[in-house]
Parts: structure tokens; sequence; C-alpha cells
């Protein structure tokens, strides 16, 4: 019996094209751009398949993971407009920032049709995101008051 990286199962941006997640972002202010294939992400903080970001721009490839992608640009999302055109590739600057940008990843998730906010909850399940209850989806549904105030506080989706 073989064993197999559960991370492997996530859906890649490949799988759903860069025009949805490109639309989305283009609400927002953002850019997001199609890397090469084989060639690395500007602007990645953990570099590999992970997307980056570089002021108001997000940078992906085919195999970048969509919750990737989604997370790094709500990086963006929830950072004041001024604070955006100073970012490159690491933009939190608190826990609380972290959170808000791990609740609108998934909010955001249910705006692409394709997607939908169950499957990014599935999927940064199997990357490793930990909450202490447990699962994405209970953090999510039972844990995030203040992920959600953060956003409420600032005019952004939730939900």
């Amino acid at each position: 019996m073989s064993s197999s990286d559960p991370a492997d199962a996530v859906l890649r941006v490949g799988d759903i094209g860069f025009d949805g997640p490109r639309q989305l972002l283009i609400g927002f202010g953002l850019t997001l751009i199609e890397v090469a294939d084989g060639e690395a992400i500007p602007g990645s903080y953990w570099g590999d398949t992970e997307a980056g970001i570089i002021g108001t721009t997000v940078y992906a490839r085919t195999d970048t993971p969509v919750h990737s992608l989604l997370h790094e640009a709500c990086h963006l999302i929830v950072l004041p407009a001024e604070k955006r055109a100073l970012v490159h590739t690491d933009a939190t600057d608190s826990i609380e920032e972290e959170d808000a940008t791990c609740y609108l990843q998934i909010v955001l998730g249910g705006q692409l049709p394709s997607v939908g906010s169950a499957r990014i909850m599935e999927d940064m399940d199997r990357w490793g995101y930990t909450y202490r209850l447990g699962s994405t989806r209970a953090w999510f549904e039972q844990d995030a008051m203040e992920a959600r105030a953060f956003l409420v506080e600032r005019g952004l989706p939730t939900g």
C-alpha cells in the first residue's frame, strides 16, 4: 500500500484557469499575473508552488494551489490601500490580519463557481493549516468571530 501526501490532492489554478480568479481580484484592485511553468514565482514567501505578492500584484503558476492564490491575495485585500504598495512577499502585520486573511480566502473561494468555500476549507486542511478546533470548517463556523469582525469593520465580504 502506498501513501500519498494529502497536499497533492489540492485544487490547482490550472484546474480552474486564471480567468475566474483574475476577474475576482480585479474587483479588489488587484492584478493576477500568470507565471510560466517552471519559473520562480515572484514575491512567494514559501517558494515552490506558492503564490507571490508584490504591491497590488498576485503571481501564480498553473501548479499553484487555489487556496494559496486566494490567501496571498487576501493578505493584500485586508490591508489599507496605502500599505499595499509597500508589500513585497510578506504582508502580515498581526495575528488579526492573518486570521482575517484566512477567513476571507474561504469567503472568496465561495465566489469562484468552480471552487466553493467547502473546497477551500478542505484544501486548507490538506495543506496543513491547523486550528484549535481541529479543522478549518470548525474554526470558520465556530471560532472566527474576531476575523469576521475585522472584515466587517473594513467593509469586506464575510459571506
